[in-house]
């Protein structure tokens, strides 16, 4: 399960909780420094990381799809199943297509062959508002098909 990232002003405030709560125990650091502690805590290797994240993950939907850069999605790629982390979506001209960029959690063989492999890690595809990529592999299966959330 994801837990989210708090606000961008969340995360100040339990900086500036932080550093309230050392100063009363008899440490003095200043506010930048308890801004890379609280990042840290957050598992980010400092504070502009986890600052650039909250941007890209808060920002507004860019698309109809009903997912925003950052989410973790699930789907189908050349027919294996996947979960990564969508990291980019443009809105293509002209119709309801989009080009989606999905890093994986796990590398998928994209060959067939036995006595040969060729793992990708990360993919850009085109799908339509339904999560299909127009393309198609021989046999009719799509190269990629993006489990989207059912909208009401």
């Amino acid at each position: 399960m994801l837990i989210p990232l708090p606000s961008t002003d969340e995360l100040k405030s339990q900086a500036r909780r932080l550093r309230a709560a050392l100063y009363d125990g008899g440490r003095m650091i200043s506010h930048s420094t308890a801004l890379e502690m609280v990042a840290r805590q957050h598992g980010f290797r400092d504070w502009n990381t986890i600052s650039a994240h909250g941007r890209l993950h808060n920002a507004p939907l860019r698309s109809g799809l009903g997912v925003g850069i950052g989410d973790m999605v699930g789907g189908e790629y050349l027919g294996h199943p996947f979960r990564g982390q969508l990291i980019a979506v443009h809105r293509l001209s002209g119709g309801n297509r989009y080009r989606v960029t999905i890093v994986f959690d796990e590398p998928i063989d994209v060959v067939t062959f036995d006595s040969f492999s060729a793992f990708r890690r990360r993919v850009s595809c085109t799908i339509d508002s339904e999560g299909v990529s127009p393309r198609q592999r021989s046999g009719g299966v799509p190269h990629l098909r993006l489990f989207l959330p059912s909208v009401d």
